[in-house]
């Protein structure tokens, strides 16, 4: 008996040496990436998230969510906690006033279409995304997938690739423009570990990403940073979960915040990777799951509280994940270059004014970055131009925040231009990004850089200015095409009285 133990335990040893060893050649399958490698730990651990001033990302629900409920009822219980969006899953039952067998999917008749269109206008919401849904294997299968996405305006179709699938699915991305996300469920599915998704993922379109699940990822005792920095440039959608502990024992999904996935840092690390997608909320905690909004109504209230950016506009547009100048609008010699990838602006020659041109400002709170290529850059934010520029004279009727280290006193970086002094120098190096927080409310005008605040001033007629207007248009200059000035994150808050 002993005998043949051992030679059942030296074949199931083999086995999983072929299987899981340095030696295995399953795609993505190996020992070794099922592991967080120590550069990504290293640099998660030397990140300062504390000071990262968080964005505010799109929402929508999961509909997995409401599986208690019909999809019409899910659609009306998450217009309910205010989301317009949601994250369809095939198989859902379509509506109590039709049989059971009807449900929400790519096979759905067109009668059924229509009313579904008929239900999301008049709740004035849509489906963001569709998934987990297995695509099939033939083209055929594929496409149907794709043309009901089409039909639905559905961006994201979320699914669990074959290895074979993906020159087929890449084909499809191309041509249909709908982005493919890759889902992590727990082991023993083949993605439960992200360094699997991202060497499948490995020379494909961009279009096609990973459907990161926060709390799968915990159920597998991993940290939801450290999995989302290793999967930097690659996630299209997010699964945002909390849960009251890793692995599986006792764990159950908890409201935002209040276990210990560390949501605040999970934004934080979105936030650096400039994620552009939406955040899906999936509450699976199976005691609440006829009642799951009082937790995420706390949930959402804990991601807005520690959302810098609520409640703020970004003025430079977004669309497919590339940036846009739509809106803005520029006068005089030069101009900004904008990287649509990264929404740096970058000046060229000079000198000039880009202005937002969709809407005057009137009272407002102006927040965005820039940076210096060398010392003597010479540029501004210009505040409340009174009328559309058709000539150098609103430099006579708007306030100037200056941005020039090399100079002094009224002309410094962060003076109001020939006007208020800054009370203190509060730049980084050349090179490094600065942070501007201007806020104009009646005539009381502050500006705080790096945090510090360097102007508290009760604005009047001074030194250039002649005269400045109750509200106006916000600028960029541009100065000289020797030392370009970039700018990047601006956004405005506009504040009523």
């Amino acid at each position: 008996m002993k005998t043949k133990r051992n030679i059942l335990f030296l074949g199931l040893l083999f086995f999983c040496l072929l299987a899981f060893g340095p030696g295995s050649s399953a795609r993505g399958g190996s020992g070794q990436q099922k592991v967080i490698p120590e550069e990504i730990k290293q640099q998660v651990s030397q990140t300062d998230y504390s000071a990262v001033r968080i964005k505010k990302f799109p929402v929508a629900m999961q509909c997995w969510t409401y599986r208690g409920y019909t999809f019409f009822e899910a659609l009306e219980k998450t217009r309910a906690l205010g989301i317009d969006y949601v994250q369809a899953f095939p198989g859902q039952r379509l509506s109590r006033d039709l049989p059971a067998s009807v449900v929400f999917d790519h096979r759905m008749d067109e009668q059924y279409l229509k009313l579904v269109r008929e239900k999301l206008n008049s709740l004035k919401m849509s489906v963001a995304a569709y998934g987990v849904v297995d695509t099939g294997r033939t083209e055929e299968d594929m496409r149907r997938v794709f043309d009901f996405a089409r039909k639905l305006g559905i961006r994201v179709i979320v699914t669990e690739p074959k290895d074979e699938d993906y020159p087929l699915l890449e084909r499809l991305v191309k041509e249909y423009n709908i982005r493919i996300a890759i889902h992590n469920h727990p082991e023993p599915s083949k993605y439960a570990h992200p360094a699997v998704a991202l060497k499948s993922l490995q020379g494909l379109d961009e279009r096609i990403g990973v459907c990161a699940d926060t709390g799968h990822w915990m159920r597998g005792n991993l940290k939801p940073v450290e999995c989302l920095r290793l999967l930097q440039g690659r996630l299209v959608d997010v699964h945002i979960k909390d849960r009251s502990d890793f692995g599986t024992r006792k764990a159950e999904d908890v409201a935002f915040g209040s276990g210990k996935a560390d949501i605040r840092t999970v934004l934080a690390e979105l936030t650096l990777q400039d994620y552009d997608g939406f955040l899906t909320i999936e509450y699976e905690n199976e005691k609440e799951v006829m009642t799951p909004e009082l937790a995420i109504q706390k949930g959402l209230e804990f991601i807005k509280k520690v959302t810098y950016y609520e409640g703020f506009e970004q003025l430079l547009g977004r669309y497919n994940g590339y940036y846009e100048k739509h809106g803005w609008n520029h006068y005089g010699p030069g101009h900004f270059e904008l990287d649509p990838k990264t929404g740096i602006l970058k000046s060229q020659g000079g000198m000039g004014l880009l202005w937002y041109s969709r809407k005057k400002f009137k009272d407002f709170i102006l927040d965005l970055e820039f940076k210096c290529s060398q010392k003597d850059t010479n540029s501004g934010v210009f505040l409340r131009v009174p009328e559309v520029p058709t000539s150098d004279d609103y430099i006579y009727h708007s306030f100037e925040i200056q941005i020039y280290d090399a100079g002094e006193g009224i002309h410094r970086t962060g003076a109001v231009y020939d006007a208020q002094a800054p009370a203190r120098e509060a730049t980084r190096p050349t090179g490094e990004w600065n942070h501007f927080r201007i806020t104009f409310i009646g005539d009381r005008l502050t500006v705080e850089l790096n945090g510090q605040k360097v102007v508290d001033w009760k604005a009047e007629p001074r030194g250039k200015v002649r005269d400045f207007a109750r509200e106006g248009y916000i600028g960029l200059q541009n100065h000289d095409s020797l030392s370009p000035v970039y700018f990047r994150n601006i956004y405005i808050k506009e504040i009523s009285n």
